[in-house]
């Protein structure tokens, strides 16, 4: 990718923010590839479906839902539930 003159006081907030998190390269490129488009992000950083998968294959008595709660954002309850699921199957 061509090396490009960013006048950083310039860019938009939302450029700014992105900018300061993945520098120059980094926002070039998400520039590039999303411009014009509306981007949202989900507030979980992973899929439940997939986490509840995989903690399904966890050993019940061995899992601590506090520390994977906090590890992977979802309620204590949730992550019990899913791995209480996986051993039903089991």
């Amino acid at each position: 990718m061509e090396k490009e003159n960013i006048q950083y006081d310039l860019l938009h907030p939302t450029y700014q923010t992105i900018y300061d998190l993945v520098g120059e390269e980094g926002l070039m490129k998400f520039y590039h590839e999303f411009r014009g488009t509306q981007v949202s992000s989900p507030m979980k950083l992973y899929d439940n479906k997939k986490l509840g998968k995989y903690l399904g294959t966890l050993n019940g008595k061995s899992a601590n839902a506090k520390k994977l709660s906090q590890d992977y954002g979802f309620s204590q309850r949730w992550i019990r539930k899913a791995i209480s699921k996986g051993t039903d199957n089991k």
